[in-house]
C-alpha cells in the first residue's frame, strides 16, 4: 500500500478540465452536465459512476448493474460517450463531477457494496482502502485494512505509517487501540510534538492500550528532546511490575540520569518474559554493558554495548530508545581513548539503519567527533553535513546541542578566533534547551574549555555543577569522570587557577589506578603544569605528548609538545619538541609545495630564517607562500609571535622572520599598513583581528 499507484477505476478526483467537457452540458458550477444523460442513458450513468467509485470491468460491478440485460451493449454505449477510456477507467474530469454531484447516500452504498465484493472474494482492498477513507467513507473494514497496513510500514516508512494511521481515523476508527504506534510513527519521522500530544492523550486514559509502547515512545521523546531525567521518570511511573521488556530501556535512562540504583532495583527485579530475540539480546547486552562502565574496572563494558549494537544490527528493528546501542557503545569508546573503535561501530550501525532515521544524526555526529578527536577537521565536517541533511527535518535539541559543541570544537582546534566566537554563540543558544545527562558529558567537556578560552566561564557554571553532581550520585565512575576531569584541567590551565586544577588533577592520578586513560592524562596534566612553570625537561614532555597522541588525542599533544618548544631554553630541545609536534599532529604545520618541513628546524638551529621558497608563491597572486599565509592569518587574529609559534609548531623567531619577509614583500611601511596589505592578499571575507 503506497499510496501512489491507483488500480482502474479507483477514485481519483482531477479538476474539470478535460477536452471532452466541451461536448457536455454544463451547470453553473462548471462542472459536466453529466445528470443531462437521462433516459436511455441513465444506465450509461450508473455504469460511470460505478467504475468511478472503483468498481470494475467486467466484475465485480454493483448487482443493479450485473442483473442488467445487454451490459455489453451499456459499455460499448459508454465508450461512445468518450468518457470510458480503452482500459475501462473513466475520463478525470467526467469521474470528478460524477463523485461530486452524485447525492452522498447513494455514493455511500455504492461503496459499501464495492468493499462486501472485494472482501467477499478474499481480496485485500490495498490502495481502494486509502481513496475509500479520504473520499469520507467510514467502514470498520477499511479501518482496520489501514490499520495493518500502517502497523506492517511502522518499522520500514514510518512516515506512510503516519499516513495510514490517519486515514484509519477518517475511516471510521477511534485511535485508541493504535495511539502507541501512532506516536511512534510519528516520533520517527521527527514530530516531537505530535508524538508527545498523542501520547499525553494517552497516558490521561483509565486503562491505557499498548500502554508500555507509549511509555517507550515518551521516554525516546524526552531523550531527544535533552531531558533524559523525564524519561527516567515516565519510566518510574510506568513501575516495574508494567515494564517487562522495557526494562532495559528503562535502565539506560534511570543510568544516564544518575539513578543507577533504581536501574538495579528494576533489573533485579525479574527477568523479562518473552524469547530470547535477537532484540531481546540486544538490549540485555546494552543494559549489562551500561551497567559495567559504572565499576572501577570498565575495560569489559565496550565489548559488552559492541555486541549490544551487532545484535540490534541484526534484528533490523526500529523500536523507541532512549539511547541506540551504538550510540552507547561509541561513547563508551571515546570516553575510553579508543575513537577508532567509536568509529567502527558507528560506520556498522550507519549502514544498518539501526534506530531509524530518527537515530542517523545522533550517529553520524558521533562520527564527527570522533574525527575531531583524532585530529581530522575534514572527516569531522562531512560527518556533521550528513547528519544536517540526513531527514528533512531539524537537529533535535540533543542532536543540536553535540552540534553546536562540534563547532566550537573545531574552532578551537584550527585557532579560528572568529570562528569560535560565532560558534560559541550558537552553543550558548543549544545549551539553554537541554540538561545534563550522562550521555552528553563529552559536548559539555568541550564548553567548559571553550568558556575558559573566552573567559565566558559564568555562562556554563550551573551545567558544569549539574554534571558533577550527576557524576557524583553515580560514584565518580572512571571511565564517565575521567575525560571531564581532563576538560577541567584544560579549561584551569586556560584560565590560570592553579587552585582549580589541583582536584581535577587530583583525581586524575586516583583515577590512574582502574584506567591507563587517566593515567596518560595525569601525565599530560603534570607537563603541562611544569611547562607553564617553565620548569620542564623535553623528554618528560615528549612522552607525555605521545601519550596523548596514542589515546586518541594527537591535537593535544602537538599543542603541549609545541608549546614547551616555544619556551624551550637550549635550541636542541627546541627542535626535539618541534619535531614531536609536527610528528603526531603533521596537518598542524603545512609545508608549501616542494619545501621539506624539516628544513625550518635546521635553519632555527643555524639561527638564520628559515629558506624562502620562490616556486611556492609563484601561483598565488598574493605572492605569499602557504607558509606565510598561515603565518599571515594568525597574525590578523592578534596572536603574538609566541602564540603563532604555537598554533603552527614553529619557533617566535622563524614566525617574526615570516612576518619581516612579508613586510618586505609587500611593501609595508608600518605595523598597520602590512595588516591593511595582508587583508587584500588574503582575500575578501576575511574577518578583522
Amino acid at each position: 500500500m503506497t499510496g501512489h499507484d491507483h488500480q482502474p477505476g479507483h477514485f481519483l478526483p482531477g479538476p474539470p478540465d478535460h477536452p471532452l467537457m466541451e461536448s457536455l452540458p454544463s451547470d453553473e458550477s462548471g462542472l459536466p452536465g453529466i445528470s443531462e444523460l437521462t433516459g436511455e442513458s441513465a444506465v450509461v450513468r450508473e455504469l460511470l459512476l460505478a467504475l468511478s467509485v472503483g468498481f470494475m470491468l467486467p466484475a465485480p460491478l454493483p448487482q443493479s448493474l450485473e442483473n442488467q440485460e445487454g451490459l455489453e451493449a451499456i459499455v460499448a454505449a459508454a465508450r461512445d460517450t468518450g468518457l470510458l477510456l480503452s482500459d475501462g477507467t473513466v475520463v478525470g474530469t467526467a469521474r470528478y463531477a460524477l463523485l461530486k454531484r452524485t447525492p452522498t447516500p447513494h455514493l455511500r452504498a455504492l461503496q459499501r457494496e464495492l468493499v462486501e465484493k472485494v472482501v467477499a472474494e478474499g481480496r485485500p482492498l490495498d490502495d481502494l482502502a486509502r481513496d475509500l477513507a479520504r473520499s469520507g467513507l467510514q467502514d470498520a473494514r477499511v479501518a482496520a485494512e489501514l490499520e495493518d497496513a500502517a502497523n506492517n510500514a511502522l518499522d520500514t516508512d514510518p512516515q506512510l505509517a503516519v499516513d495510514l494511521y490517519a486515514e484509519a481515523v477518517l475511516a471510521g476508527n477511534s485511535g485508541l487501540e493504535n495511539s502507541a504506534k501512532r506516536a511512534q510513527a510519528a516520533a520517527a519521522t521527527g514530530d516531537l510534538d505530535g508524538a508527545g500530544r498523542i501520547v499525553d492523550r494517552l497516558l490521561a486514559l483509565p486503562e491505557p492500550p499498548d500502554l508500555r509502547l507509549g511509555v517507550d515512545v515518551a521516554a525516546a521523546v524526552w531523550a531527544q528532546r535533552g531531558m533524559l531525567a523525564r524519561s527516567a521518570e515516565t519510566y518510574s511511573w510506568l513501575g516495574p511490575e508494567r515494564l517487562d521488556g522495557s526494562a532495559p530501556l528503562a535502565a539506560v535512562a534511570m543510568i544516564g540520569s544518575g539513578n543507577a540504583g533504581r536501574a538495579e532495583e528494576i533489573l533485579s527485579a525479574g527477568p523479562p518474559s518473552g524469547s530470547p530475540t535477537l532484540l531481546a539480546v540486544a538490549l540485555a547486552l546494552t543494559q549489562e554493558g551500561l551497567r559495567q562502565t559504572l565499576g572501577p574496572a570498565p575495560h569489559a563494558a565496550l565489548p559488552e554495548l559492541i555486541r549490544a549494537s551487532d545484535m540490534m544490527n541484526a534484528s533490523a528493528a526500529a523500536i523507541p530508545l532512549p539511547e541506540t546501542p551504538g550510540a552507547l557503545a561509541a561513547l563508551c569508546a571515546l570516553h575510553n581513548g579508543e575513537p577508532a573503535s567509536a568509529e567502527n561501530v558507528l560506520r556498522a550501525a550507519l549502514a544498518a539503519g539501526q534506530g531509524g532515521d530518527a537515530a542517523r544524526p545522533r550517529l553520524f555526529l558521533l562520527q564527527a567527533w570522533s574525527a575531531m578527536q583524532q585530529d581530522n577537521a575534514d572527516e569531522a565536517r562531512l560527518a556533521i553535513n550528513e547528519a544536517v541533511k540526513a531527514n528533512h527535518w531539524s537537529l533535535v535539541p540533543r542532536d543540536e546541542l553535540m552540534l553546536a559543541a562540534l563547532e566550537v570544537g573545531l574552532a578551537r582546534r584550527g585557532s579560528d578566533v572568529h570562528g569560535l566566537v560565532v560558534a560559541w554563540d550558537k552553543a550558548r543558544e543549544a545549551m539553554m534547551h537541554v540538561s545534563v545527562d550522562l550521555y552528553s558529558l563529552l559536548p559539555w567537556g568541550e564548553l567548559m574549555i571553550a568558556a575558559a578560552r573566552l573567559r565566558e566561564t559564568r555562562r556554563v557554571a550551573h551545567y558544569l555543577d549539574a554534571a558533577w553532581e550527576l557524576l557524583r550520585k553515580l560514584g565518580n565512575p572512571p571511565l564517565w569522570s575521567v575525560p571531564v576531569h581532563w576538560a577541567a584541567v584544560q579549561a584551569a590551565l586556560l584560565s590560570e587557577d592553579p587552585a582549580g586544577l589541583a582536584p581535577h588533577a587530583a583525581a586524575l592520578v586516583r583515577a590512574s589506578e582502574h584506567s591507563q586513560l587517566a593515567a596518560v592524562l595525569a601525565a599530560g596534566g603534570k607537563a603541562w603544569v611544569s611547562v607553564l612553570a617553565g620548569r620542564f625537561e623535553a623528554p618528560d614532555v615528549e612522552a607525555a605528548a605521545r601519550g596523548l597522541a596514542g589515546v586518541g588525542m594527537p591535537w593535544e599533544g602537538a599543542r603541549l609538545a609545541g608549546h614547551a618548544a616555544a619556551h624551550a631554553e637550549e635550541r636542541r630541545e627546541m627542535v626535539r619538541l618541534l619535531a614531536c609536534a609536527r610528528d603526531i599532529h603533521p596537518q598542524g604545520a603545512p609545508a608549501a609545495a616542494g619545501h621539506d618541513r624539516t628544513a625550518e628546524p635546521r635553519n632555527e638551529v643555524a639561527g638564520a630564517p628559515a629558506v624562502e621558497n620562490p616556486g611556492a608563491a609563484a601561483g598565488d597572486p598574493s605572492g605569499l607562500s602557504a607558509r606565510e599565509r598561515e603565518v599571515a592569518r594568525l597574525l590578523l587574529e592578534g596572536k603574538t609571535y609566541r602564540e603563532i609559534g604555537e598554533a603552527i609548531y614553529i619557533s617566535p623567531r622563524t614566525a617574526e622572520h615570516h612576518v619581516a619577509r612579508m613586510r618586505r614583500r609587500l611593501g609595508a611601511e608600518n605595523r598597520s599598513e602590512l595588516l591593511a596589505r595582508l587583508r587584500l592578499a588574503l582575500g575578501d571575507g576575511y574577518p578583522p583581528p
